[in-house]
């Protein structure tokens, strides 16, 4: 599937790897729905990026609110072709440790918008795009979902959120058959560690140090570098049903 004149929308695209592909799909000719719950953000990404992107607050774990928002989607540029799910929070809770045990609340919200939430907007865009008519091979649309390397090396106080992520490359594989018959691909992305705002707050000494983890290159990766991975993706076909690490080869230690 080519990303020109294709219609994507991004959840979590206001900022960070989202933001990245945002301006990526658009830079090669496709349009980009942004769903966020950032609404400064998103506001000021769409009118950066033009009339080819627009903003719609959305909160992944509500049903309605997804739905309303892939009307509007449809509405304003008349299909969806891609889906590529950002949308993600952390928490940092030992199961059990010197504060006690682990917060079922924050374990439960963890696994309710990571892991949860990107399969709602998978089967409602899913129901979507089995409306469009096939391209010359056959193809209906492509979903992209963001894991993490914690899916594989989850490290200390890391439970909720490895769990989350395992959950998303656990599920990749059943649905990319699920919905192979439409002629709509599934893919996963497990990125390593990369300059999101999750590192924003911290110096660049700290920045360094865990870039150097990285066994090559020795830094932390780039957003545009997870964006143009969502493009080869969607302009591959035989893609589908498989997690990429993009991690520069690390394996996660303990702590």
């Amino acid at each position: 599937m080519k990303i020109e004149n294709s219609v994507a929308v991004v959840t979590g695209g206001a900022s960070g790897l989202g933001e990245a592909t945002v301006r990526n799909i658009i830079s090669k000719g496709g349009k980009a729905i942004i769903l966020d719950l950032a609404e400064e953000k998103g506001i000021n990404l769409a009118e950066e990026v033009g009339e080819n992107g627009h903003f719609i607050k959305t909160n992944v774990t509500d049903e309605s609110s997804v739905q309303a928002a892939l009307d509007q989607a449809v509405e304003r540029f008349g299909n969806i072709h891609v889906l590529i799910n950002c949308a993600g929070i952390a928490v940092a809770e030992k199961t059990f440790g010197k504060k006690g045990k682990h917060e079922l609340s924050s374990f439960s919200k963890v696994i309710q918008v990571n892991l949860i939430g990107t399969f709602n907007v998978i089967r409602l865009t899913a129901e979507k795009m089995a409306e469009n008519e096939p391209n010359e091979n056959g193809e209906r649309g492509v979903i992209i979902n963001t894991a993490s390397v914690a899916a594989f090396d989850g490290q200390i106080g890391q439970v909720a959120y490895s769990a989350s992520k395992g959950g998303i490359v656990g599920m990749t594989l059943p649905i990319a058959r699920d919905l192979s018959s439409l002629g709509i691909r599934v893919m996963t992305i497990a990125p390593g560690l990369f300059e999101t705002p999750l590192f924003a707050g911290l110096p660049d000494k700290a920045k360094q140090a865990l870039g150097e983890m990285t066994p090559f290159p020795k830094r932390l990766g780039n957003p545009s570098e997870y964006a143009r991975l969502t493009e080869s993706i969607i302009e591959n076909p035989m893609l589908n049903g498989e997690t990429i690490r993009l991690d520069g080869a690390i394996r996660m230690q303990p702590r």
